[in-house]
């Protein structure tokens, strides 16, 4: 990919992000890019943006992972069971890390060894791990001692000179390891491989079943921790927590110029896009706009960006 057409993929998310903010600022009001604003978008920005950095890797690859949302259910409520049985806030966080790893696993092995799509087997883990999570919480919120955990997600954090909650600061220091991962080492090589064309990475030496198993337990273990900051926020695990939010990472995806094709993508993409989705409804939110409203918002949001890339796609050929 030249480099224009990189700086294109950029500046596009961006001029959307702007777009976005100025529009809520005349809506809105002075209050929308207020300092405690902005650190709300930003302690709100994180499930979707750890999510969209696992998601990433899945949609180059040319895979899509629609459990994500009940994953980081799933996730949270473990973290909030093992708390409750008198485990260690680590050792629960990373518990909650591993559940969202193992049905990564769970995803990747049906997709190589049965050969199912990645759309039907992430769908029907979609209902197993909301599921899951409903018999875990017998159908109840968790209340657990979230201790050190709560901390993670305070738009007040300790001490003071970190300005924004140490979950955001968590959030950008693993987007830029993983974003030098998918540059720059064999795993991201075989990644963009694999979702240009497959076969053609198969008659290379690329492991390409293996590969791909990698992918959705790294997807799964993200979705894993986003789970654990979904705790931190709201210091229950609750299994109904994180409906629909697989619709919001992939949008992060595809809006920060992932191409649902395979082979395109980027993790500074798709952390742009997941902070414009959270303006997005912080906007919507305090113009009072009804949540009808962003759904539909939303919901087009997508269908206009896989659009621009399908034309991107036809005019390159």
């Amino acid at each position: 990919m030249s480099g224009g057409k990189k700086l294109w993929q950029l500046a596009g998310p961006f001029a959307g992000l702007l777009l976005v903010m100025i529009l809520f600022r005349v809506l809105a009001g002075e209050s929308f890019l207020s300092a405690y604003n902005l650190k709300t978008v930003c302690t709100q920005t994180v499930i979707v943006g750890l999510g969209a950095i696992g998601m990433t890797f899945v949609i180059v690859s040319g895979g899509i992972d629609l459990s994500v949302g009940s994953v980081i259910a799933l996730s949270s409520v473990s973290t909030a069971w093992f708390l409750r049985d008198g485990m260690s806030p680590v050792g629960a966080a990373s518990l909650g890390v591993m559940t969202g790893a193992a049905c990564g696993l769970v995803n990747g092995m049906l997709i190589t060894r049965l050969r199912i799509v990645p759309f039907i087997v992430t769908l029907g883990m979609l209902g197993m791990a909301r599921g899951v999570s409903k018999w875990i919480g017998e159908e109840q919120k968790i209340d657990a001692p979230a201790g050190a955990l709560s901390d993670l997600m305070s738009k007040s954090p300790e001490p003071s000179w970190l300005l924004l909650a140490p979950g955001v600061w968590i959030m950008f220091g693993l987007a830029a390891l993983m974003a030098l991962v998918l540059r720059s080492s064999v795993l991201g090589v075989r990644t963009f491989s694999i979702g240009s064309n497959e076969d053609a990475a198969r008659l290379c030496g690329v492991p390409v079943a293996r590969t791909k198993v990698m992918l959705y337990v790294l997807c799964g273990a993200f979705a894993g921790l986003a789970g654990v900051m979904q705790f931190g926020r709201l210091t229950v695990g609750d299994p109904t927590t994180a409906i629909g939010k697989e619709l919001d990472v992939i949008a992060a995806v595809v809006i920060g110029g992932g191409s649902l094709a395979g082979g395109e993508g980027s993790i500074l993409g798709a952390i742009i896009g997941a902070f414009l989705m959270s303006f997005l409804a912080n906007g919507c939110n305090l113009a009072g706009v009804p949540n009808y409203v962003q759904e539909i918002i939303i919901g087009g949001i997508i269908v206009a960006a896989v659009a621009v890339d399908r034309m991107r796609h036809a005019s390159d050929k």
